[in-house]
């Protein structure tokens, strides 16, 4: 009727079923079962083992400090490098302790609390425990959450300990924002005369994949790992296309992101496309835009 893309349907589709699963997961009883097979219990406490088992490493901040050091601890893309190592050691050590009560309380060594019940219920129902949401990202079921957790830290670890990666995935930091100043900062600290209020941010749409990608730009950041949605992409012409049908999200290929010193608008014949964090278009997981060809 308003002449929107098939696709738009296929969306509506999905939120509706979403919605009407959530309310009746929420309707459930939470007692335990009386009939046979495993109880909420027993399946949380298998499921406390497997996370515990697959949860990364503490950082030790004496190691962490040294590799800062080494790699130049005032350099703004360091700083912001422990910034974020810092915000992820709480969400391990939260995850963690949290597991282990859970464990403890399941066991009946340690009574039940108000926050260790919710998790109880969260994590059967394949929800994140709000404790856990509060500090760190939104996603839509627990296993993607975890998986989340576990790809974060890996670019962290190795970022910290194997040196600068040639290729960023931005959606993987807790401040993104914060990776892009820091990126224009150093473009500006690179260049004499130039200052950080003068100097915007600038993209290039490359034909590469991460794995195509074997060594840094002489200037500003990759980043990989951004979709689009409502649009498709056609990587000949490096431009934006129609959507495909049944395709809602399309993987972009490698963006250079660099700055430029300059006080000129945009220009009109380019699309301006904000980057979000995560599918809520919202203020709060808006990161920056980005200038496509259409």
């Amino acid at each position: 009727m308003f002449g929107l893309h098939p696709n738009a349907d296929i969306t509506y589709q999905t939120v509706t079923a979403q919605s009407i699963l959530d309310s009746i997961l929420s309707i459930q009883p939470k007692d335990s079962s009386g009939g046979t097979g495993e109880t909420r219990e027993a399946t949380v406490y298998r499921l406390c083992d497997d996370m515990l088992d697959k949860l990364p490493n503490d950082y030790i901040p004496f190691e962490v400090k040294a590799r800062l050091q080494k790699m130049g601890h005032l350099q703004p893309m360091n700083i912001f490098l422990r910034q974020e190592i810092d915000r992820m050691q709480k969400v391990i050590s939260l995850v963690r302790s949290t597991l282990c009560d859970l464990k403890l309380a399941i066991d009946g060594t340690i009574i039940m609390s108000e926050t260790l019940r919710d998790a109880l219920d969260s994590m059967y129902d394949a929800k994140i425990p709000t404790a856990w949401l509060k500090i760190s990202w939104e996603s839509s079921t627990i296993g993607f959450w975890f998986t989340e957790l576990i790809e974060r830290n890996s670019q962290f670890n190795s970022w910290c300990f194997d040196g600068r990666p040639n290729t960023f995935w931005m959606t993987g930091f807790f401040n993104p924002q914060g990776f892009l100043t820091a990126m224009r900062q150093e473009v500006t600290r690179a260049h004499k005369g130039w200052a950080l209020d003068t100097v915007v941010l600038h993209n290039d749409v490359t034909r590469f994949l991460k794995d195509d990608i074997t060594q840094p730009p002489s200037e500003g950041v990759y980043v990989y790992g951004l979709f689009l949605e409502g649009a498709g992409w056609d990587r000949r012409g490096c431009k934006l296309i129609e959507p495909k049908p049944k395709v809602l999200f399309e993987p972009l290929p490698v963006i250079h992101l660099y700055a430029i010193n300059t006080t000129a608008g945009r220009d009109a014949r380019m699309y301006e496309c904000p980057i979000y964090k995560k599918p809520k278009r919202t203020d709060l997981t808006y990161i920056a835009s980005v200038e496509l060809k259409t």
